[in-house]
């Protein structure tokens, strides 16, 4: 009877490992995203292409935005994580798609110079082209979807040396609020907090540091999601060198509009060497949490992982690609396209000193809401469309 049962629970899993091509089987913990695809964005001989988490994300139905960093690849001989030209210049760059990443336009992105100077007092944020990029202590405000810049203003609370990157979220017309990193108190990077204007820009009176400042290390590069009932998740990049480096993402709660935060998981407790990587977080159709990142370690991996109650508790990784040239890679950025898959943004490079450039990968998010694991075999979750999946644990 134990025998019969034992076959027809093989005979299951295989069926399930037929219907659901998009998962490999390993021995790494990380489930493999089969039927992800890999585009070049921009690649260019002698180039380096790097770093979209530093220069934002923006999204309009299947139009995408994505900004990047373009200089020249270093010579040989240099050595360091990131072979980049330090005597070249260097360029701002987008990067936009009208048809969901499938192909993509490069530009540079013609941010003003000048001195920076205040912010405009009237704002409306939720008008249909607005965007904002902020970036060290400048910010840029388009409202044409970005073909357009005018700036730079001086990002609020500028004056506790900002190292900021462009998050945030659009709360109403005149309601914004920023997702920043400062300074911390012995001047190294860095410190999150959140700044929020209710008066289109004219007073930016709300200030929240999220979460403490480390004793060592940084926590930086916060990745913020609205959710429906009114919630702010935050994801964190996270370094403790105390007593040895230990990289990892960590997320923040806020109930009350930014006011306060509270620490409400780790939803990647380790993500290998190289000083780990930034998260890009955002809420799924079906009211899923999504977290991608790098890690830089051996083989080399641009990852995911989910969770579906609302952050408290997160699954395992999910693999989209492997096997860089070099531990040189991430940064991604990532939005769900509207016939749900999604289009992730980072940098890339295929052999050892070679160019980086700047990839997208369009891939379908793993069915379901539970995952279960049954000895060294992980099933795949529920699939709308096929309930008849639907595991459920054992005793």
């Amino acid at each position: 009877m134990i025998k019969s049962q034992r076959q027809q629970m093989l005979g299951v899993v295989l069926a399930i490992a037929t219907a659901y091509p998009i998962i490999l089987f390993g021995k790494d913990e990380a489930v493999v995203v089969k039927d992800a695809r890999h585009l070049k964005v921009f690649y260019e001989e002698g180039r380096f292409a790097g770093w979209p988490a530093n220069n934002g994300i923006w999204q309009w139905g299947n139009e995408i935005l994505v900004g990047f960093s373009l200089g020249y690849l270093a010579p040989p001989e240099q050595q360091g994580l990131h072979q980049i030209d330090a005597g070249r210049p260097r360029n701002a760059m987008l990067a936009r798609s009208l048809d969901g990443g499938e192909t993509w336009s490069v530009s540079e992105a013609g941010y003003p110079d000048g001195e920076a100077g205040p912010l405009p007092t009237d704002i409306a944020f939720d008008a249909s082209g607005f965007a904002l990029n902020a970036r060290g202590e400048r910010a840029f405000i388009s409202l044409d979807r970005g073909r357009s810049w005018n700036g730079p203003y001086r990002l609020p609370f500028a004056d506790i040396h900002l190292r900021a990157r462009t998050d945030y979220k659009v709360l109403g017309r005149s309601d914004l609020i920023l997702f920043l990193t400062a300074q911390k108190t012995n001047n190294r990077e860095g410190r999150p907090f959140c700044a929020r204007t209710r008066t289109g820009g004219r007073h930016w009176n709300q200030f929240a540091w999220i979460g403490w400042e480390p004793a060592s290390g940084y926590s930086i590069m916060p990745s913020s999601v609205l959710m429906p009932n009114g919630d702010l998740l935050v994801a964190l990049r996270r370094r403790d060198n105390d007593p040895a480096e230990h990289n990892f993402i960590e997320l923040f709660c806020s109930r009350d509009g930014g006011l306060s935060w509270r620490w409400l998981a780790n939803p990647v407790s380790g993500n290998g060497g190289h000083s780990g990587n930034p998260p890009s977080m955002v809420r799924l159709a079906d009211g899923r949490l999504c977290i991608t990142y790098a890690n830089r370690d051996e083989p080399r991996t641009i990852r995911a992982v989910f969770s579906s109650d609302n952050g408290a508790t997160w699954g395992r990784e999910y693999v989209l690609r492997r096997g860089a040239g070099e531990p040189d890679i991430g940064y991604t950025r990532t939005v769900q396209r509207p016939d749900r898959k999604l289009v992730t943004v980072y940098y890339w490079l295929d052999e050892p000193r070679s160019e980086r450039y700047i990839a997208a990968t369009i891939w379908p998010a793993p069915c379901g809401v539970a995952e279960i694991t049954y000895g060294q075999v992980s099933r795949p979750p529920v699939s709308d469309e096929n309930p008849q999946f639907a595991w459920q644990p054992g005793p």
